[in-house]
């Protein structure tokens, strides 16, 4: 047996991988629950809506999107300067405390406010998450690594997702607000999981020189942006649907609770799905799995319009939930692609970019698509599916490009 080589570089801990992990389950958990009951929360009803509510909706939702990436650099580039873990567990007692303030009002201004330092506080969690899982993972296993937090970061979001919407069934309006402060105690316990699973571990401590100008110029390449930019779409529709779905379920027949324990179970098979995805990608190439996604996100659309034509009918749900999985396949891979584009001095900003643009796309879906469904109903959301579609396919086509027909994989074995 071969001894080992006592000159050879110790292996990375994996104990800080643990702790985002952990962390980000239940960010993403406090997180779901809260913007699944939000509409509700502000409009003091859990079903209905007419259209200057969907107006106040969209743009009291849309202002944590507006904090996040107007901040998020900046807090890239704080954990580019003094390290990861810092900027991650400020994010999450920031975020907990402003969803104690949230429970205490419902006024929509205050609520507008209150979102915005919220959006703040998400961006700093997610850019130094996905900076520590950047640094960590092996480059063979890269985009197995990010399927694994991407798993955990949409299991916690469906489970949110899952207990939200249950919650719109079973309790009374007035009695929402106890949601918040289950979010709260969720962000609490994943910092201190968190805190005391990487106690002791040597981190990243920050760069020790640091230029803002050439950090920022090299996260704004063309090839990162061609990777970011597909998200901005992609989050266009997202932002609108996981705002309104809860308070539209009652209009298509579908119960609240129902809808909940279908999300849930939705999650579980996450867990397996984002780390396959990943595995594909190291093996396969990033960009055939990107477009694999890209076109489940188109399919979605598409099935999603027959929903609204002609009512929740079973093979048209089989057809979204089948397309759902497929579009499952982008983010791993999107992710890993990202991460091979940076360097660690500029990590977190890099990753930021992602943060960015899915919270730019929150913004202008909400905004676009709540304007065309004020002005013409269900025909306005045809015409939102149709604009989503051809951006997204648009951009598919760029990135194939910039890579050729697939970008060559990073190993030709099975990442372990």
């Amino acid at each position: 047996m071969a001894t080992p080589d006592p000159a050879a570089p110790a292996p990375p801990s994996r104990t800080p991988l643990a702790a985002v992990l952990i962390a980000t389950f239940f960010v993403r958990f406090a997180f779901g629950i809260t913007v699944a009951v939000f509409a509700s929360y502000i409009l003091l009803r859990s079903t209905g809506l007419g259209g200057s509510d969907v107006g106040t909706v969209g743009l009291v939702s849309a202002t944590a999107s507006i904090g996040e990436f107007s901040t998020v650099l900046l807090s890239g580039a704080a954990a580019d300067r003094y390290g990861r873990f810092p900027v991650l567990f400020a994010g999450m007692i920031g975020a907990a405390a402003l969803f104690v303030g949230v429970s205490f009002t419902r006024d929509p201004w205050l609520l507008a406010g209150l979102n915005l330092c919220f959006g703040v506080a998400s961006g700093a969690i997610l850019a130094a998450s996905l900076a520590v899982v950047a640094d960590r993972a092996r480059l063979d296993a890269r985009g197995y690594e990010m399927g694994r937090f991407d798993a955990m970061n949409l299991f916690g979001w469906v489970g949110g997702f899952a207990v939200g919407f249950a919650a719109l069934g079973l309790l009374p309006n007035d009695r929402l607000n106890a949601l918040f402060w289950l979010g709260a105690g969720a962000l609490a316990v994943g910092l201190v999981v968190a805190a005391a699973v990487v106690r002791g571990t040597r981190l990243y401590p920050g760069a020790p020189t640091f230029r803002l100008r050439e950090v920022v110029a090299a996260a704004f390449r063309r090839r990162v942006l061609v990777v970011t930019l597909p998200w901005l779409v992609i989050y266009m529709l997202l932002g609108t649907a996981l705002v309104f779905l809860g308070t539209s379920a009652d209009s298509l027949g579908v119960s609240p609770v129902y809808l909940g324990a279908a999300i849930g179970g939705a999650g579980a098979l996450l867990v397996l799905t984002q780390p396959a995805f990943g595995l594909l990608a190291d093996r396969w190439g990033r960009t055939r799995l990107m477009t694999i996604g890209a076109t489940g996100f188109v399919l979605v659309m598409l099935f999603a319009s027959l929903v609204i034509a002609y009512g929740p009918k079973l093979p048209l749900l089989v057809g979204i939930g089948a397309s759902a999985l497929a579009a499952l396949a982008y983010g791993p891979a999107a992710l890993a692609a990202l991460a091979d584009l940076s360097e660690q001095y500029s990590r977190a900003t890099t990753m930021a970019i992602y943060s960015l643009t899915i919270s730019l796309g929150m913004v202008g879906g909400l905004l676009v698509s709540t304007q065309l469904y004020a002005r013409w109903g269900n025909d306005g959301l045809y015409v939102f599916f149709a604009l989503v579609s051809l951006a997204l396919g648009g951009l598919t086509a760029v990135r194939y490009r910039e890579t050729g027909a697939v970008d060559r994989p990073v190993v030709t074995t099975p990442a372990r």
